[in-house]
């Protein structure tokens, strides 16, 4: 098997490899290559790879690991490091890596006009390509829909004993929280994280499909979750998931004042990269409209560019008004996320 084959290893075995793989990895680069570590380990990702191909002629080599692993793993070859592009899930991720170090400044007159403002690091370290939204779902048999609409509704003492939602380190909830501080400032962010709290219906636990499995079945009225997990079940043939869906209505929070807080898939340039030009040129392609709508329709994600996509599932749930926060303010708002978050006890 090919160092560079399409696997998937655990954060302990990442590092364990560290002695070995550089230099199987070195061995096998050569021109017309690009080397991506990813944390993307959706599928359907694979037809993003193979029409990169077939249009460049540039061979994809990849390594999938954990976005904290992948992250240690570049740190840890340092200069010797293979990897062109970091390819990973939300802002939070990005700017651990960014904070590390791992990125270089890329300029493209592509990206820049393709992608974004929002969508991308002020400086060019990374780029946004796909976004989902973080949404609210409340159970319509014990809910009103029309009684929700913030998130700052989430806080509301109306709520005791009904919410279901991840534990604070999830990324995502995270980066909920760096949007909050952002907007709101740190007091009133912390004040809602303990007024969330004392809203929960259980302890944090699962991912966000347990989160609406649960608001389904009635051990919580609310439960919040990231899009496209909703529209999985959406498009799943099982009745148990059409069941899930039955139940719970869409909430697009804050519609009437910043919008709903949305967040991205992204990727950037190594700063050792060794196929620096083959790297750009992939970044370059996922902005294009093939990739992006493959961004829709294989994994049920909104693309970062403003086109019309076909996924009748995805675009059922309508059109909505998102909040426009440069998301590198995401990543770097986490810290202080993460401390707010356990001074309410947020576990």
């Amino acid at each position: 098997m090919s160092p560079f084959s399409p696997i998937k290893i655990g954060s302990a075995a990442l590092l364990a490899l560290g002695t070995l793989l550089p230099l199987s990895f070195a061995q096998s680069v050569e021109a017309q290559e690009v080397n991506i570590y990813s944390s993307r380990h959706y599928q359907t990702d694979e037809r993003l790879y193979s029409d990169f191909e077939k249009a460049t002629g540039i061979h994809v080599n990849r390594l999938e690991g954990g976005g904290d692993a992948l992250i240690e793993r570049i740190s840890q070859e340092g200069r010797n490091s293979p990897a062109d592009i970091l390819l990973t899930v939300d802002a939070g991720m990005l700017w651990r890596a960014e904070d590390a170090g791992l990125f270089q400044s890329t300029r493209s007159d592509v990206l820049e006009d393709r992608i974004p403002a929002h969508f991308r690091h002020p400086d060019g370290d990374w780029f946004g390509f796909s976004s989902r939204a973080r949404l609210i779902f409340v159970n319509k048999d014990l809910a009103d829909p029309a009684s929700i609409s913030r998130y700052e509704d989430l806080a509301d003492p109306e709520w005791r004993g009904q919410i279901c939602i991840r534990s604070s380190s999830n990324v995502y909830n995270l980066s909920l929280m760096a949007s909050l501080i952002a907007h709101l400032g740190e007091e009133k962010a912390q004040d809602w994280a303990t007024g969330v709290v004392k809203n929960f219906a259980r302890k944090p636990q699962g991912g966000d499909t347990d989160q609406l499995r649960a608001a389904a079945t009635g051990e919580c009225a609310i439960a919040v979750a990231n899009s496209y997990y909703f529209v999985r079940l959406m498009q799943s043939d099982d009745p148990a998931d059409q069941e899930v869906v039955s139940k719970l209505a869409v909430i697009f929070p804050n519609q009437d004042d910043r919008g709903t807080h949305v967040n991205i898939s992204g990727a950037g340039i190594v700063e050792n990269a060794p196929n620096k030009a083959e790297a750009r040129a992939f970044l370059e392609y996922l902005s294009s409209d093939s990739a992006q709508r493959y961004f829709a329709a294989g994994n049920n994600e909104y693309p970062a560019v403003d086109i019309e996509i076909d996924n009748a599932s995805l675009q059922s749930l309508g059109t909505f008004k998102a909040d426009d926060i440069n998301v590198s303010v995401l990543g770097k708002n986490q810290p202080k996320a993460q401390q707010l978050f356990d001074r309410a006890g947020w576990r």
